[in-house]
């Protein structure tokens, strides 16, 4: 089944840059609001939730800006997902785009799924 672009925003207007990237760009970061547990080897990380284990290569990473990942069962395929940070110029204020690929049945799931993930974010950014 051909999997949809799903594109999720999220503000965060008294978020650190360097903090947030912290969290989004490292390994340690994302096991503290993503995953219970990220192992990266080289550009191969292992994210782990309750018991279940899943695989993603790093695609494409640009510091402070964006970070960029396809799951192993996705390989062959243009399928990724992506959190990109952006921060605007004249407030400072800073916004979470999430792009991921979904099955059309999914599609509400993984908004939930999304919005508890960067709930959890901004529970530990104090924001």
């Amino acid at each position: 089944m051909e999997k949809e672009k799903l594109e999720l925003e999220y503000s965060l207007k008294s978020a650190s840059l360097n903090v947030l990237w912290s969290m989004v760009g490292t390994a340690y970061g994302l096991a503290e609001w993503f995953a219970e547990k990220v192992d990266a080897v080289g550009d191969r990380y292992v994210f782990g939730w309750k018991g279940y284990d899943e695989a993603a290569v790093l695609l494409e990473e640009k510091p402070q800006e964006y970070i960029r990942f396809q799951w192993e069962y996705d390989a062959g395929t243009e399928y990724y997902f992506e959190i990109r940070v952006v921060r605007h110029e004249l407030s400072n204020a800073l916004t979470l785009l999430v792009t991921v690929f979904v099955e059309p049945s999914e599609h509400d799931d993984e908004v939930l799924m999304w919005n508890k993930h960067v709930e959890n974010l901004c529970r530990k950014l104090g924001v």
